[in-house]
């Protein structure tokens, strides 16, 4: 229902103690990435293998793109989680003017049709799958292959374009350094 937050993180930090990727490498990104106050909102600063990691430690797993987009869209197709108008009060984007991530689940109003909270706005979600084409695009992208995961969502920075529930981007799985790409855990049935 919520993206994975800095408590949450920790909390499996402090449980098993896991190394993220970066302190293997000295730095401590997602440590430095939030403040006294932020510990409820998403983690940020975390690998995709990190955030799988945190996802098997609850024997849980990343989403698929499939399945993030079924969350955010409902059965309906929405073009937004709430709907098919942008409203920028539903969402922690560009147009709110708050500069970062906040709470998770602060905008209530802006829930999918299965009551799953943030799934535009606040950080981009890491899922599951390699950025591929869709079957029968015949438009090439040099990132296509096992170079980038898919992230979705959108973020605090992005504005309408960004934060459709069909809108996909990819991200290198090691990036350590940006603010704006936390994830959430599914269960398998």
């Amino acid at each position: 229902k919520f993206e994975v937050t800095n408590a949450d993180f920790a909390a499996f930090v402090q449980a098993t103690g896991y190394e993220t990727d970066a302190e293997k490498t000295g730095k401590k990104y997602w440590r430095d990435s939030f403040g006294e106050g932020e510990e409820n909102h998403p983690v940020v600063r975390v690998t995709w293998n990190d955030a799988t990691a945190y996802c098997t430690w609850l024997d849980k797993r990343l989403p698929t793109e499939a399945e993030w987009e079924k969350a955010a869209r409902g059965t309906e197709g929405l073009r937004f989680p709430w709907g098919n108008e942008w409203d920028p009060s539903k969402a922690n984007v560009k147009d709110t003017g708050l500069r970062s991530t906040v709470v998770v689940g602060s905008f209530g109003g802006g829930a999918s049709p299965y009551d799953v909270q943030d799934m535009t706005g606040n950080v981009w979600e890491w899922t599951a799958d390699w950025y591929q084409p869709y079957p029968g695009n015949t438009v090439g992208d040099v990132y296509y292959g096992e170079k980038c995961r898919v992230i979705r969502g959108g973020g605090w920075f992005d504005n309408e374009p960004q934060s459709t529930t069909f809108n996909r981007n990819c991200a290198d799985p090691d990036i350590t350094t940006t603010d704006e790409l936390g994830f959430r855990c599914v269960r398998s049935k």
